[in-house]
């Protein structure tokens, strides 16, 4: 009987991992491992299995129950160990040893081959079975591996172990002072109660265009429950940009029952837009989604909201249309945030 790691894209449906199970189990299949991860255009479910079943068989039984380019490799006994423990041991060998960083990625992933590369790496053509990852400016690890793509979360799982083996970073992200371009300070502090009337103020400065971008609809009250939910650290992380005691930008960050997938939305008084804010709070924005172990960011913004979807661009999001054609998704991984331009 042989070890199987089986991979497959599936609609984001109730039943459709029980249908997965099911069809191995009716080949007669033991599942010794299994993750979930997030996807461009549904959820990846990895499965560590043996099966008595050929590799043919695995493929046409998981497409029948529903699977999307599926794939099917050899595995190994000893890749049955603890994910999260062999994570930290790499992590553990690494801090001793950080000249030793392609090498530990690629272990991580399992990768083919793991090389430094030199220059401008985010002009490269989309290519699943490589990964960039950013090191520094002008400089990143290309991986390769040529039987399983490589996926959303992979990405993450890598940039994790890059930061590693970087100089410490600043302070938590949502409790900082920003510098704009043209020169202006403001403070960023994570939202709590203490600001219900000053955020409730942002939004009746902003006009009637600047809430319905935000909100998809112009709402000219902020109701209690919204401030409320926002607040609320079980169903995400949000912040504050404030000046001279007024809170001129809301940024949010919202989990999702999607695995791995967070979204991100942003609003900024008129008179502040323009000026860089927006981009800076969506970039906190991300950091904290990476530091809380977030595969994916998306942002759902209205057709018309030309700002946002610059805004998106300019971090590396992929645009993608949406069933409702006046709505627009942005998606991108966490781990491929496109470096800031220089002020």
């Amino acid at each position: 009987m042989a070890f199987l790691r089986i991979r497959t894209t599936v609609d984001e449906r109730p039943g459709r991992l029980a249908s997965l199970t099911a069809a191995l189990a009716a080949r007669g299949g033991n599942i010794l491992g299994l993750s979930v991860q997030p996807d461009t255009d549904g959820t990846v479910d990895e499965f560590v299995a043996e099966v008595p079943a050929s590799a043919q068989d695995v493929v046409a039984a998981i497409e029948a129950a529903g699977g999307r380019r599926v794939h099917v490799v050899p595995a190994a006994a000893h890749e049955l160990a603890d994910e999260p423990t062999r994570a930290l041991l790499l992590a553990l060998r690494l801090r001793a040893q950080p000249w030793r960083l392609p090498e530990f990625l690629a272990e991580l992933l399992r990768a083919d081959s793991a090389r430094w590369s030199y220059g401008d790496h985010v002009s490269d053509l989309p290519d699943p079975h490589q990964l960039v990852v950013p090191v520094a400016p002008k400089r990143a690890i290309r991986l390769r591996r040529g039987e399983l793509p490589f996926t959303l979360t992979e990405a993450a799982r890598a940039a994790a172990l890059v930061r590693l083996a970087q100089p410490p970073v600043e302070p938590s992200p949502a409790d900082r002072a920003l510098r704009l371009a043209d020169g202006v300070e403001v403070e960023v502090r994570p939202l709590t109660e203490a600001f219900r009337e000053a955020v409730r103020d942002l939004h009746d400065r902003c006009s009637p265009e600047s809430r319905r971008f935000r909100y998809f609809t112009a709402m000219p009250a902020l109701p209690p429950r919204l401030f409320d939910r926002l607040c609320d650290r079980d169903r995400g992380e949000s912040v504050v940009a404030c000046r001279d005691g007024q809170v001129v930008a809301l940024a949010s960050l919202m989990y999702t029952q999607d695995p791995g997938s967070a979204e991100i939305a942003v609003l900024v008084e008129d008179g502040w837009q323009g000026r860089g804010l927006g981009a800076r709070l969506a970039r906190i924005l991300v950091d904290l989604a990476r530091d809380h172990g977030f595969a994916e960011i998306r942002a759902s913004m209205l057709s018309d909201n030309t700002r946002m979807r610059r805004l998106m661009i300019s971090l590396g999001a992929d645009l993608h249309y949406t069933d409702d054609p006046g709505v627009v998704e942005a998606r991108m991984a966490t781990g491929r945030m496109a470096p800031a331009a220089q002020v």
